[in-house]
């Protein structure tokens, strides 16, 4: 069997990531219709308001964690203008604290983490990791569940994810496009610029999706394009799609 690159995101694609932004938010929600009582302000509003902040964050500078507590912020002071009702600086400090907290909670793998990416380096496989973010948070995450056994010195963290940094990686890393993969959950971040490169894809797909992530997909494959929902379906692609290639 050829041996091939196996690109992995990291945030919910190997490890749990949304689901505590989600928990964070829910309490955030919970503060605001508290201080906002009586205005008519909704949760759905709150949390409109919120994501469109914090994703026009993430277009403008890339991934940096002080984006989402600032959202938390830029939200409340939205409102507070808008409904007339003063600043607190203790709400906004505790705004800032409760933002920030989504970044220390233990990391938890996905289901068959270590035993896909177990096969897949029995098989013989190059595995990479290509995540975005911070390099310190980042870091952090991968040594709680001690990736640096799969990846080695083969990760790349980028405060973006698009078709450039991709790019930069395949070239830097004298990848031959034909034997190289990229799995993630993000239709935008990992699937798009992928299939742009010209690599093969694996979509992973969540229960819950964050919006930033979900974009229609404009791009013709020029190899393999899957859609899976485990990780453990992950080896068995990939080798049946190799197994069903001319010798």
């Amino acid at each position: 069997m050829m041996k091939q690159k196996i690109l992995f995101d990291l945030d919910d694609t190997l490890i749990y990531c949304n689901k505590y932004f989600y928990h964070v938010i829910d309490q955030f929600v919970d503060a605001m219709t508290t201080w906002f009582n009586g205005t008519g302000l909704t949760p759905a509003v709150i949390r409109e308001k919120q994501t469109e902040i914090d994703i026009a964050g993430v277009h403008a500078e890339g991934f940096k964690s002080d984006h989402f507590p600032e959202s938390f912020i830029k939200t409340y002071r939205h409102f507070s203008t808008l409904y007339g009702r003063a600043r607190s600086a203790v709400e906004e400090d505790f705004l800032w604290q409760l933002g920030r907290s989504v970044y220390d909670h233990q990391v938890e793998p996905y289901p068959f983490m270590e035993e896909t990416l177990d096969r897949l380096a029995s098989s013989g496989h190059e595995l990479h990791l290509y995540t975005g973010g911070e390099v310190l948070i980042q870091e952090r995450k991968i040594k709680q569940v001690q990736l640096e056994r799969y990846f080695q010195q083969r990760i790349y963290v980028r405060s973006r994810k698009n078709i450039d940094a991709m790019e930069d990686i395949i070239a830097t890393g004298g990848f031959d496009r034909s034997h190289t993969w990229m799995i993630g959950n993000s239709i935008r971040t990992d699937i798009v610029p992928a299939l742009t490169a010209g690599i093969h894809a694996i979509h992973m797909q969540t229960d819950s999706e964050w919006a930033y992530n979900i974009v229609g997909i404009d791009v013709e494959p020029k190899g393999a394009f899957f859609t899976l929902n485990q990780l453990k379906e992950v080896p068995v692609t990939i080798h049946g799609y190799l197994d069903r290639q001319p010798s």
